[in-house]
């Protein structure tokens, strides 16, 4: 008799452990589903649910990703990153750049396509963002390749 008992001592003892087991997976079901609804009020593509007010045009962080988010850093990285080609591009001019009489060096856009290529494919984007930044200066909104070659650039600064 003792070895009938004894089974049905461990399947009680199984019941026991996988309802405290079934317990947990169910509170931790309805906690995800909670966050999950709760996630959903924001998700301005969700239908029917409540979409919290826009920051309106004027307002503080308006035209800006969330602070600490990832969009923001990759803004970061970027600029950062902009901004040490726009200095590499000053440092190539000085190098290359014949002085002028206000000794200022300036370069034909030829010249520097020539020397810059080997270094980057985007110095047209680069010099757009360098004169925006009052660091260089040459005529013409845009330069390009072959008609602009004698197009004077000068370093400003």
């Amino acid at each position: 008799m003792e070895t009938d008992e004894t089974p049905a001592q461990r399947n009680d003892d199984r019941a026991e452990t996988c309802t405290v087991s079934v317990k947990g997976l169910t509170e931790n079901w309805q906690k995800w589903s909670n966050d999950h609804c709760e996630y959903q009020k924001h998700n301005p593509f969700s239908n029917g649910k409540v979409i919290p007010p826009q920051i309106q045009r004027g307002q503080e962080g308006y035209g800006r990703p969330l602070e600490g988010s990832k969009t923001e850093q990759r803004g970061k990285d970027a600029h950062s990153h902009i901004s040490r080609e726009v200095s590499e591009l000053c440092q190539v001019i000085q190098e290359i750049g014949e002085s002028r009489d206000d000794g200022r060096p300036a370069v034909r856009f030829r010249m520097l396509f020539e020397r810059y290529v080997t270094i980057s494919d985007k110095l047209v984007g680069v010099l757009l963002r360098a004169r925006k930044q009052g660091l260089v200066h040459f005529e013409g909104e845009m330069l390009w390749q072959g008609r602009d070659d004698e197009v004077l650039i000068t370093l400003l600064q």
